[in-house]
């Protein structure tokens, strides 16, 4: 199921994308008993899903897609999104070249340990929504694809044999960066959380769509150039080790979302950076999650 949260009339909703994405079935139209918000809906679990896919089954209130303007799936995350630096191994050496590493490595290239850091709630925007790139005041604005994890069922102390039991489904994030900050300040919030520094969407596919996680393609564009190609298979740190790794002390909950990683060819990586700037659009793909594209202001 595709899920997505969308406004409609004024009203923000929760529904499914069908049809090619052509109709979202809305899914309090179809019945008022569930939960209005994404994070509501995913706390739910399996009988909301259930209740869902019987609304989809029905064939009624369906709406025009081009009638409704989508949101990130989740619009305002519950806490901080789990980020992770240097995970593909191309990257992680690209990173280190880049002169902007200041995570400490002990020198070396490629991480012992997965790198973790955070974002604040507040940088999430929408599929097509403008990242705020004037609000980086040392103009070093750079993009970051990235496949995330959504919770289902919160714990802690999850081993990577259960961890996949834990994963409500998946999403695309774009974990834009202002690299000077990100580099000046040694830790990496700053330069990372600034507002609108975290599109997402366009939609969130539940795990059951997904066979093989590991042999989803990323492909990230900046006005048309490829500028990243990888399969999920190539991260250095596994989707079962980032979720047994984050919550061998912290408990995960319903709704919480973690980013794996971005392949090598973001801005850092050229010489000169190509960083971005106002008039510039970066699309994310990740099929069956869909485009992630965002123009720059």
């Amino acid at each position: 199921m595709r899920l997505v949260t969308f406004r409609q009339a004024g009203v923000i909703r929760i529904g499914a994308l069908i049809e090619q994405g052509s109709q979202i079935v809305d899914f309090r139209a179809a019945d008022a008993t569930l939960p209005a918000d994404m994070l509501g809906f995913i706390a739910a679990g399996h009988a909301a899903l259930k209740t869902a896919r019987q609304a989809i089954d029905s064939g009624f209130h369906r709406l025009a897609a081009k009638d409704c303007e989508l949101l990130a799936p989740i619009p305002r995350p519950a806490r901080n999104i789990f980020c992770v630096g240097k995970n593909y191994h191309e990257h992680a050496r690209e990173f280190a070249r880049s002169g902007f590493d200041s995570s400490n490595t002990g020198g070396a290239e490629v991480p012992s340990h997965p790198v973790v850091f955070t974002k604040a709630p507040s940088t999430v925007i929408a599929h097509g929504a403008s990242i705020p790139g004037h609000l980086d005041p040392t103009s070093s604005v750079d993009y970051e694809g990235e496949l995330a994890i959504v919770i289902g069922k919160g714990g802690r102390g999850i081993s990577k044999a259960n961890s996949f039991g834990h994963i409500y489904g998946y999403t695309i994030v774009n974990d834009v960066t202002a690299r000077e900050l990100q580099g000046k300040h040694k830790q990496w919030f700053l330069g990372k959380s600034i507002d609108g520094f975290c599109p997402m969407g366009p939609t969130l596919v539940t795990a059951d769509e997904i066979d093989d996680v590991t042999k989803l393609k990323l492909k990230t564009t900046v006005n048309g150039e490829l500028r990243q190609d990888a399969v999920v298979a190539d991260l250095i740190f596994d989707i079962p080790t980032l979720i047994e790794t984050i919550s061998a002390g912290i408990t995960l909950e319903p709704g919480d979302v973690i980013a794996t990683g971005t392949p090598v060819g973001v801005g850092i990586g050229f010489k000169p950076p190509k960083y971005l700037k106002a008039g510039d659009r970066v699309a994310i793909t990740i099929e069956p999650i869909g485009t992630l594209e965002n123009p720059v202001a």
